[in-house]
C-alpha cells in the first residue's frame, strides 16, 4: 500500500511538471528573449545574430536582445546558456568552433550533445582559399604544384590556433600531401598585412573574415570548400574538383539548453526560419557569401555529430592543442 501510495505521488508529480511546461509553452514568449554571441561586437558571428533580432521580435511578439559574452573561443558564453534555466529566453547563437572544433582541441565544461537543445542553423557558408594577387597560383591545381615545388617553405595564415581556418589548412595539407606551417593571428583584419608583407601565402577564410582582404586588392580568393560551385561565391570553382573528397563549411545557428520544452523550441524554429526568409536577411547573408539556412532541431543535431566526426583525425594526426 505505501509503495503503491509512492508511485501515485511520483505520477501526480510528473503530470504537474508536465502541464506546468505545457502552460509555459502555450504563453511563451511572454518578456524578452536574450540570445547569447559567445563572440566581441562586430565579428561574423555577431553580425549574423543581430540581422536576426529584428525579424525574430516580428514573429515571436517579443523584444528579441543579442547579448555578447566573448572568451575562451566562444565556450564562456556558450557555458552560461548550458547553465541557464531551460525556458526558452536564454539561447546562444553557436557556431562549428564552440558547438563543435573547440572540444576536440581542448577540454571544456559542457558536453556538446548534452548540455544544449539545436533549434535550427542559420547559415552556411565555404571556406575560401585565399591567395596573394602576386601569387602565381591561378588554380588550385596551380597552387598545389606551387606548393609541392617549395616544399615546407610556404606558409599558411589561420584566424586562430584551434579555429575552423586552422583546421582547414591541415585537412588540405594533409589531402593534397602539402607541409605548408601553420601562422595563427588573432582574426581575418590581421591578416592583410601579413598576406601584404610575404608572411603568408594561403589561408582559409570565410566571406565575412575574408572581405576587408578582397575589397582590398591585394588578395583573392581560388576556390571554395564546399562539394560543388555554389552560388554563394560566384565564379568560383570547388576545391574538391582538384582535391577529391575535400569538404569544409562552416555553419551558424541558435542553440538552447537541454531540457527545453519541444513546443518552445518548435515556436524558436518556425521564428527563426521566418527570420532567415526574410528578404533584407537574405539580402545582407548573400552580400556577405553566406548562404541563409533554416533547418530542423535534427538537421542541426547531425551537422554536429558529422563535424565532430570529421575533425577529430584532422586534430588528432595534426596534433592541434588549444
Amino acid at each position: 500500500m505505501i509503495l503503491h501510495r509512492i508511485e501515485w505521488r511520483l505520477a501526480l508529480g510528473a503530470a504537474c511538471v508536465s502541464l506546468s511546461a505545457a502552460a509555459g509553452a502555450s504563453d511563451y514568449p511572454s518578456k524578452p528573449i536574450q540570445i547569447i554571441v559567445p563572440y566581441a561586437p562586430g565579428g561574423s558571428t555577431d553580425q549574423l545574430a543581430r540581422a536576426l533580432q529584428k525579424p525574430m521580435s516580428d514573429a515571436l511578439g517579443q523584444q528579441v536582445v543579442v547579448i555578447n559574452k566573448p572568451g575562451a573561443g566562444g565556450t564562456i558564453g556558450t557555458d552560461q546558456v548550458v547553465r541557464a534555466e531551460p525556458d526558452g529566453y536564454t539561447l546562444v547563437f553557436g557556431n562549428s568552433g564552440p558547438n563543435a572544433i573547440v572540444a576536440l582541441t581542448r577540454k571544456i565544461p559542457y558536453d556538446l550533445f548534452k548540455d544544449l537543445k539545436p533549434v535550427s542553423t542559420v547559415a552556411l557558408t565555404p571556406m575560401i582559399l585565399a591567395v596573394p594577387t602576386d601569387s602565381p597560383a591561378k588554380t588550385v591545381k596551380d597552387f598545389i604544384a606551387y606548393a609541392k615545388k617549395h616544399d615546407g617553405k610556404m606558409n599558411f595564415g589561420s584566424v586562430g590556433a584551434g579555429s575552423l581556418s586552422h583546421l582547414t589548412g591541415e585537412y588540405f595539407n594533409d589531402m593534397a600531401g602539402l607541409h605548408m606551417q601553420h601562422v595563427p593571428y588573432t582574426g581575418g583584419a590581421p591578416m592583410l598585412p601579413a598576406f601584404i608583407g610575404g608572411e603568408i601565402q594561403a589561408a582559409f577564410v570565410t566571406g565575412l573574415d575574408g572581405a576587408t582582404m578582397l575589397a582590398s586588392g591585394k588578395v583573392r580568393y581560388l576556390a571554395v570548400g564546399t562539394e560543388r560551385p555554389t552560388d554563394v561565391a560566384p565564379g568560383l570553382p570547388a576545391i574538391a574538383a582538384d582535391v577529391p573528397g575535400f569538404r569544409s563549411v562552416a555553419w551558424f545557428g541558435v542553440l538552447a539548453p537541454k531540457g527545453t520544452p519541444d513546443a518552445i523550441v518548435a515556436k524558436l524554429n518556425r521564428a527563426v526560419a521566418t527570420a532567415v526568409a526574410n528578404p533584407e536577411v537574405n539580402k545582407l547573408f548573400r552580400e556577405r557569401w553566406i548562404e541563409p539556412h533554416s533547418s530542423t532541431p535534427q538537421e542541426l543535431t547531425d551537422i554536429i555529430k558529422s563535424e565532430v566526426a570529421q575533425w577529430k583525425p584532422v586534430v588528432q594526426k595534426a596534433n592541434i592543442q588549444n
